[in-house]
């Protein structure tokens, strides 16, 4: 990688945001965390990054709000946004649903427990570094 791409991963698990952040750090990307969509979106509108790494279920703003206000705004439309999400196909007992997710505007969509193979496989992709 020429230019390192800076990536925002968003998710309020301190623990898996901190291992997908080392994971993409080895990987040559320039990565910084937020803990929830409210803070996510503070941070992408200071200093818009090259692609987000969303997870769905958070408080304060969800994964979801928070895809739908960036896909919405002709500033930031353009910026990758992959999907994480524990909420499998067969879960009923949240209100987050599969069906949902895959309606999104998201550029990717990854089951947890994410592999930081399959992660980083999708942000080459989107930023065509692969």
């Amino acid at each position: 990688m020429n230019e390192k791409k800076r990536v925002l991963v968003v998710d309020d698990e301190p623990d898996f945001a901190a291992i997908v952040q080392g994971n993409l750090e080895k990987e040559g990307f320039d990565v910084e965390v937020a803990y929830n969509g409210v803070e996510g979106m503070e941070k992408v509108n200071a200093n818009p990054p090259d692609a987000i790494v969303l997870d769905v279920m958070m408080p304060e703003m969800d994964g979801y709000k928070m895809c739908a206000a960036l896909k919405g705004d002709d500033q930031l439309c353009e910026i990758p946004v992959i999907l994480l999400t524990a909420v499998a196909s067969h879960v009923t007992s949240t209100r987050y649903t599969h069906a949902e997710g895959m309606a999104m505007e998201a550029d990717d969509y990854i089951a947890k427990p994410a592999s930081a193979e399959d992660i980083t496989k999708s942000l080459r992709r989107l930023l065509s570094l692969a």
